[in-house]
């Protein structure tokens, strides 16, 4: 596809590649790791090293995999055909992978279409802000989040993220935004029986003292990824629907890692019976073979905008210029057609189930392991200095494991420079064709890498 030498690609991106979540500094004397290749769970970098790929892209994205022809098919027969109008009007995918979407999600109806995960939540935040100026003259603007909860990069998601370290040095902050507290038993901040339902009622306490007619909606993870892959416990979900119904307050699922598969379900919320507003979505969307990302909201949240056609002001006055690009919902659809074929989402709670019982064996066998969590192929493995006190391992020596693994050949993530003192859980979101030779390999790759940082 290229004729270009590797060696001018890598000098090419180290003179004028600004990448993500990256340091440059180092690059001064080193190159810029770049990837070259793709095919099922592998990539293969400029230096010709083979990786298993265990977080889907770096970022929890490639769900079904690399290299599969059938999407890249898709996508290049609609470019052809239309590549583009503007979200004003419809096009073909864009109307058969709504109404595909929406099969899937009992309760809600409606899609508006963009081109990221922050994105998407801007989205509704937007809705529920305007939501407010409509029916509650102006009051309930306020949007709650979690404590250790993201929800995307721009101001107004990092206003709403529970990551201190995401948004240092970004401030001042869009205001508005509200922190309930975390509901990770493991550090449980409550020594209760039921900690799920009293970590539901602090959401409740922070309604009333904010007050609740300034409170419109609260946005949530069904499973908090970069936060530390944290599985809600039993009785949350049930109670935090209880509190919003009773406090009109619209709740906000924020699905962009859960969602497509990640979990074992089409949608992490589905685990808990939750009913919501809103559901936001992006990165398994289309598995990144091209931009999507959607904000899916009930019929009645959509006839909220349509009450009053005389009024120029009622309906919803936005636009994200690359939700009308065509390869997105091209892919999409492709993209939840081989999910369906293959049998992925059984594939996931299977291979899901298997990776933690081996995880659980390193707990038995490495006193750094201190908790493991997950659900389907989107775990976490905290690793603690002394499992009395739970004291977390330094960040640099979590970073130490996942390089340990990729000198093995696989690649891992961990939360980093995110939440002071307890960067400390090593993640992993293999695509959802993962085999049990693969979880072998990268559970593996862990074991070894453990032994090697901590003896």
């Amino acid at each position: 596809m290229y004729d270009n030498d590797i060696s001018d690609v890598v000098a090419a991106d180290k003179a004028h590649v600004w990448h993500h979540l990256t340091q440059h500094k180092p690059f001064e004397t080193s190159d810029p790791r770049v990837i070259v290749e793709g095919k099922g769970i592998h990539v293969w970098d400029a230096k010709g090293t083979r990786y298993l790929d265990a977080v889907s892209g770096g970022v929890w994205t490639v769900n079904v995999g690399y290299g599969r022809e059938s999407i890249a098919d898709a996508v290049r027969e609609q470019l052809v055909k239309l590549n583009y109008f503007a979200g004003s009007a419809g096009s073909i995918p864009g109307a058969l992978f709504s109404e595909k979407l929406i099969e899937k999600m009992p309760g809600l109806s409606r899609v508006y279409y963009c081109n990221s995960g922050s994105e998407a939540n801007e989205k509704a935040f937007k809705m529920v802000r305007q939501i407010a100026h409509k029916r509650y003259g102006g009051k309930k603007t306020k949007i709650l989040f979690r404590e250790r909860d993201y929800h995307g990069t721009t101001i107004a998601a990092l206003s709403a993220c529970g990551q201190p370290e995401r948004h240092m040095q970004y401030g001042p902050l869009t205001p508005g935004f509200v922190e309930v507290p975390h509901c990770l038993e493991y550090r449980k901040q409550w020594d209760v029986e039921n900690y799920g339902e009293r970590a539901a009622d602090a959401i409740e306490e922070v309604i009333l003292r904010e007050g609740p007619d300034t409170v419109g909606a609260i946005c949530l993870e069904p499973v908090t990824a970069g936060g530390g892959v944290i599985v809600p416990p039993k009785g949350y979900w049930e109670r935090v629907q209880e509190i919003c119904k009773k406090y009109d307050v619209l709740l906000h699922i924020d699905e962009v890692v859960c969602g497509v598969g990640r979990t074992g379900t089409w949608f992490g919320y589905q685990h808990y019976g939750i009913k919501p507003d809103f559901v936001t979505m992006a990165k398994g969307v289309a598995s990144g073979y091209a931009a999507i990302a959607c904000c899916v909201t009930t019929e009645e949240v959509f006839n909220l905008f349509k009450d009053d056609a005389e009024d120029p002001l009622n309906y919803f006055r936005d636009i994200s210029t690359f939700g009308g690009c065509t390869a997105g919902p091209a892919a999409a659809l492709e993209n939840l057609a081989i999910i369906e074929r293959e049998g992925l989402l059984e594939n996931t709670t299977a291979m899901g189930d298997y990776c933690l019982e081996k995880l659980e064996e390193l707990k038995d066998k490495h006193a750094v392991v201190g908790d493991v969590r997950g659900k389907g192929l989107f775990l976490g493995t905290e690793l603690v200095a002394d499992r009395g006190t739970k004291e977390p391992v330094a960040e640099k020596l979590a970073q130490k494991v996942v390089a340990e693994c990729g000198a093995q050949g696989v690649m891992i993530g961990v939360t980093n420079r995110s939440l002071p003192g307890f960067n400390n859980t090593l993640c992993l979101s293999p695509a959802l064709i993962a085999t049990k030779d693969n979880i072998d390999e990268i559970v593996g790759a862990i074991d070894v890498a453990l032994t090697r940082v901590f003896g």
